[in-house]
């Protein structure tokens, strides 16, 4: 690993938004409020699930993990992008952005595979609901959400890895508000061959293929679905997965109009708006698209608050 390419760049200065004053102090109160909600919500979701015994079961396991990771998601971009908009210093260190790519890609990455886990567990709720428990073992359950941290933090080692010994001959200027990986591409002097197989290998290992997964899982929760013979049962089977294809429709469909494109397509402005989609404000929806659609959820709140109350 040649270490001039560490020394090359020793910060990097990101541009975020807008350089108006007026304009930045109107993103500051923005990300602000919307960073909060995010941390209420997913905070909030993760208290009720785990004092909430009716709660204690697959589904909310998993969408527990998913808000875990989204609490930190958006923890990993949050802080730098409030203060990139009220402070002068807008410079980020090369170990600073280093981290900060190597989290958000781990996490990133993580949110993919355990997306995927959860549209398996819906497939089991569906198709096998009297045994949904016993299929669904904690064993299983922790297994699967074990391997979605592992396989994307190994991935995103991966990717950092190859990333950050690029050479970056002296532009440090990132037209983002993160370190993130079309911005740094561009920076980069030479971005070889073997460089774009890591990104083509990376982008099948952890997006493509989940997504293959869930559609097949979909597939089979379809042709489970057209076996339920009321309409009730059908419009319950549908509601159970309302809520997951929403997160995944935000989620994938923004990741993959960032990354599955060459990197000769990228236009900066546009995709920093979608960026502030998938890094800050999906976050944030999350827990609101499981809580407000989730009639366990709301009584689960209800009767904290009950308690509250009483206190």
């Amino acid at each position: 690993m040649d270490s001039k390419n560490f020394t090359q760049v020793k910060e990097f200065i990101l541009l975020g938004f807008t350089t108006d004053l007026w304009l930045q102090r109107i993103l500051f109160i923005i990300f602000l409020v919307i960073y909060v909600i995010s941390l209420l919500g997913n905070i909030t979701l993760i208290s009720l699930i785990c004092v909430d015994s009716r709660l204690h079961t697959p589904m909310y396991f998993f969408i527990g993990n998913l808000s875990f990771l989204d609490l930190w998601y958006s923890s990993v971009y949050a802080p730098k992008i409030l203060m990139t908009c009220i402070s002068e210093d807008k410079s980020i260190s090369f170990a600073g952005c280093l981290a900060q790519f190597f989290f958000s890609a781990g996490l990133a990455y993580s949110e993919c595979y355990l997306l995927a886990a959860m549209a398996y567990d819906r497939y089991i709720a569906i198709s096998n609901p009297l045994l949904y428990t016993q299929a669904m073992s904690s064993k299983l359950c922790t297994g699967l959400v074990a391997t979605s941290y592992l396989g994307g933090f190994l991935n995103s080692t991966i990717i950092t890895s190859e990333t950050f010994t690029l050479s970056f001959c002296g532009n440090n200027i990132i037209d983002d508000f993160f370190c993130d990986l079309p911005p740094l591409v561009k920076l980069a002097c030479d971005v070889k061959e073997s460089y774009q197989a890591v990104l083509y290998f990376i982008l099948a290992s952890n997006v493509i293929t989940p997504t293959v997964l869930i559609l097949a899982s979909y597939l089979f929760i379809m042709a489970a679905i057209l076996k339920i013979r009321s309409t009730q049962g059908r419009l319950k089977a549908f509601s159970t997965c309302g809520s997951h294809l929403t997160a995944v429709t935000l989620y994938y469909g923004s990741i993959l109009f960032i990354y599955s494109r060459p990197s000769t397509s990228y236009a900066l402005e546009r995709d920093k708006v979608v960026s502030v989609f998938y890094t800050v404000v999906i976050p944030m929806l999350n827990p609101l698209i499981y809580s407000l659609r989730n009639k366990d959820v709301k009584d689960a709140l209800r009767k904290v608050i009950e308690r509250a109350q009483l206190l």
